[in-house]
């Protein structure tokens, strides 16, 4: 007894020698190598370092989650999930701490035989264990924070292999039990060891390997974890299943050696084999997600605009990567694989064609399906990186012109403008409106260059915005939108959520192009959609988001980036808009989308020369679109494709796929929307009704008629079309002026803005009747006698 009290103060005096900067020789130390390099590199270091370690990085990987809760995705630099202690099983602590340092609970920062004889083997060039458990966790904090900072000197000096290291490590170890329980070094521990293969922290490592949760694990599996800490590259399971199966049976020895487990308990363990089937890798990023667009849009979202993660993309990244964050959306994954589905079915990845179908909530701006044809990450044929329902800075490409769905805006603004959806033109199949007045948002301007627009041969006479709206007018829409003025409909389409996706001004750059109304800007589908939406919103925009919400791992709620839902438009147009646009869907270009217990309103658009074909279809709950372009790849296979065929969609039999094309939106509303729709509204619970518009703002206003006193007719019918009406000429027989001469209006006083006003021209006196034909010779025409 005398001589262990004498040994252990020796023992004590040694070491509380070295720590104060004492020891100047190799005392009890062989090869006096101590006294030299590396003792006055611990005696001049020691008493310099800080006495508290800091906060441990911890990182753990963040997840996305899709609307039923499922993972999408996994965001790492390092695959852990932090569990408290009292998550994980009780033989796994005992393991670790059996074959690590099984007198942790009994000693303090330091095993004093165990570093004595590490110090003594390091001065002696060899490497020796020996560190306490918490020693070995302050050198796993040292070596993150380290890579944290991306501090190499750093890093190198916490893993060389010195005797200053090893003090280092013991002063932190000193103040890091002063400040923690033995539980929370030991929780500390387990969270932050590597196990190979990708796995940190055991939780991680027992769902890797295994397939459970850390609290599940038994013994054959606990001492398989506990014995790869020290060597995990090369004892890992994934990678060396032999070697680390006898590295699991002398864990197991230890275990029995030290009583922890019964010699029989070992022995039933080590006949226990390692189920390689049960391996499962969380992998990083998005490129292994199965919604990889979804996901990678959600990512560039958190990175570019989740601005409550950090000032910059870099701090922003890093949190996504490190923090493990909880990430949910409102992506509906039945919805998603039927798009996707359909979207196979009806087009390849590899057909050259891009295709895209979106949906998401009006009340809510979230995003509820993202599909393209292209549906793999890769550069690969029928791969892609780019999302094509996006903007490019968001990882889209160069948009896509919208085509007749741009006729909604031209609506919209007419009826904000006080015209009645009564207003009404008389229009041919085909006008050139070269020298054809418009108004942008500095005045009035000429339409310089040739612009014929024609429509199909139903597309003649006088139509109202019903009729104009359901059988897709183009030149019904050309002289709304000439009457209306070309600024109050940019700017209503932007105020929709309209963008381009190379984000230039639609405002500066379109109020000039009368082609606008028939789409002619390049645009995202996603933002389309969305001002459709916003109809649906009763006039409510609610910017298209795809994070729903984001909690830390503690359990704080971090703000999303907000939908700024905004009322851009009277809650009485919106809903005379959604009124009208119910006619394509029910009695016109948009039939094939019509989905039976549903009430939709919508839109077709096809570019012109059948680029690109569009259908969109909303109800107040959900407003989707699905879209058809050509593939503008500068691919030669591609070029040389479209090159034979035009450039035109119209009668197209994609290469691939076989599917015959006819170039009009009723094919994405038929084979694309209905179905993916469909399954989107059969998962809402509660449906809404769209609101009926009040008569008023189906009328429009109520203006004075002008008088054309003493103007001929041309100038007549200038005045009306100035004041906001329709006017066309009506030739009448008058017995009082002369032929070719004004008479007057058809209407006048007060009349509906944008109503249609005959300007009446005489054709002179209606022909006397001569009498009937000469009953004797029934060949004489009426009116004349023989």
């Amino acid at each position: 007894m005398l001589l262990g009290k004498r040994l252990y103060s020796l023992l004590m005096f040694v070491l509380v020698s070295i720590l104060s900067g004492v020891l100047v020789a190799g005392l009890l130390v062989p090869a006096v190598g101590m006294a030299a390099d590396a003792g006055r590199t611990a005696i001049s270091g020691v008493n310099d370092l800080p006495t508290e370690l800091g906060a441990p990085p911890q990182w753990e990987r963040s997840r996305l989650l899709d609307g039923d809760g499922k993972v999408l995705a996994y965001f790492y630099d390092q695959n852990r999930v932090y569990v408290d202690l009292t998550k994980i099983s009780d033989i796994m602590k005992k393991a670790q701490v059996g074959i690590e340092d099984h007198r942790f609970f009994e000693h303090g920062a330091m095993d004093l035989t165990g570093t004595l004889r590490a110090l003594v083997s390091t001065t002696q060039g060899n490497t020796q264990g020996g560190s306490s458990l918490t020693q070995q966790y302050v050198r796993m904090v040292l070596v993150e924070k380290a890579e944290a900072s991306n501090d190499e000197a750093a890093v190198l000096a916490a893993k060389e292999n010195t005797i200053a290291r090893k003090i280092r490590e013991l002063r932190y170890a000193i103040a890091v039990e002063k400040q923690n329980s033995k539980d929370q070094i030991l929780e500390f521990y387990l969270n932050m060891a590597y196990y190979g293969d990708g796995a940190y922290g055991v939780e991680a490592a027992a769902r890797h390997y295994f397939g459970i949760p850390a609290a599940k694990l038994d013994l054959a599996q606990a001492a398989m974890l506990a014995g790869l800490v020290r060597n995990p590259n090369a004892t890992n399971p994934a990678k060396s299943e032999t070697v680390a199966i006898g590295r699991r049976n002398d864990v197991l020895d230890r275990l029995a050696e030290l009583k922890i487990v019964t010699k029989e308990e070992a022995a039933a363990a080590k006949a226990t084999g390692f189920d390689r089937s049960k391996i499962t890798s969380a992998r990083t990023g998005c490129a292994n997600s199965e919604f990889p667009f979804v996901c990678q849009y959600a990512l560039n979202t958190l990175v570019n605009k989740a601005t409550t993660l950090g000032a910059t993309k870099e701090e922003r990244l890093q949190r996504v990567y490190r923090d493990g964050l909880t990430i949910k959306t409102q992506v509906d994954p039945k919805a998603q694989r039927s798009a996707e589905a359909k979207m196979r079915k009806m087009i390849s990845g590899k057909d050259p064609v891009t295709s895209v179908i979106v949906m998401l909530e009006p009340k809510t701006g979230l995003i509820v399906a993202m599909a393209q044809n292209r549906q793999e990450m890769g550069t690969k044929a029928g791969q892609t990186y780019y999302n094509d329902a996006v903007e490019k800075d968001m990882g889209g490409g160069s948009g896509v012109q919208g085509g007749s769905t741009f006729k909604m805006f031209v609506a919209a603004a007419a009826l904000e403008q006080g015209f009645g959806a009564g207003t009404s033109f008389t229009v041919p199949y085909e006008k050139d409106w070269k020298g054809e007045t418009f108004r942008n948002c500095t005045g009035p301007f000429i339409q310089g260059g040739k612009w014929a627009v024609t429509g199909t041969r139903s597309e003649v006479g006088t139509f109202d915005m019903w009729r104009g709206t359901s059988m897709s007018v183009n030149n019904y829409f050309a002289a709304l939108e000439q009457a209306v003025g070309m600024c109050p409909v940019v700017k209503m389409a932007v105020k929709l959520g309209l963008k381009s996706a190379t984000g230039e001004d639609i405002v500066k750059e379109y109020q000039w192009r009368p082609s606008f109304t028939l789409g002619s800007a390049e645009v995202t589908p996603l933002s389309l959609v969305s001002a459709y939406a916003t109809m649906a919103n009763r006039g409510v925009r609610c910017d298209p988001v795809v994070l729903k919400s984001i909690t830390s791992s503690d359990g704080t709620s971090i703000p999303v980036p907000s939908a700024n839902c905004t009322r851009v438009v009277d809650a009485a147009y919106a809903d005379a808009i959604n009124k009208i646009f119910q006619g394509p869907i029910y009695r016109g270009t948009l039939t094939s989308a019509q989905i039976p217990g549903y009430r939709l309103a919508g839109k077709t658009g096809t570019v012109p020369d059948n680029k690109a074909a569009w259908a969109i279809a909303y109800t107040p709950d959900l407003a989707a679109g699905a879209m058809i372009s050509v593939d503008n790849s500068p691919k030669k296979k591609i070029k040389k494709f479209w090159k034979a065929h035009r450039g035109n969609l119209r009668g197209v039999k994609l290469p691939y796929s076989g599917t015959w094309l006819t170039g009009y939106g009723s094919d994405a509303g038929r084979k694309l929307l209905r179905p993916a729709m469909k399954s989107a509204l059969d998962d809402i619970e509660k449906h809404t009704q769209f609101t009926e518009p009040t008569a008023a703002a189906l009328a429009g206003d109520s203006v004075s008629v002008p008088s054309c006193s003493g103007l001929g007719a041309t100038a007549c019918k200038n005045k009306l079309i100035a004041a906001g009406f329709s006017a066309y000429t009506k030739r009448v027989y008058s017995d009082t002026v002369p032929s070719g001469s004004l008479i007057g209006l058809s209407t006048t006083g007060q009349a509906p803005k944008g109503s249609s006003i005959a300007v009446l021209v005489s054709k002179g006196p209606k022909p006397a009747d001569d009498g009937p034909p000469d009953p004797s010779n029934p060949a004489t025409p009426p009116g004349r006698k023989k």
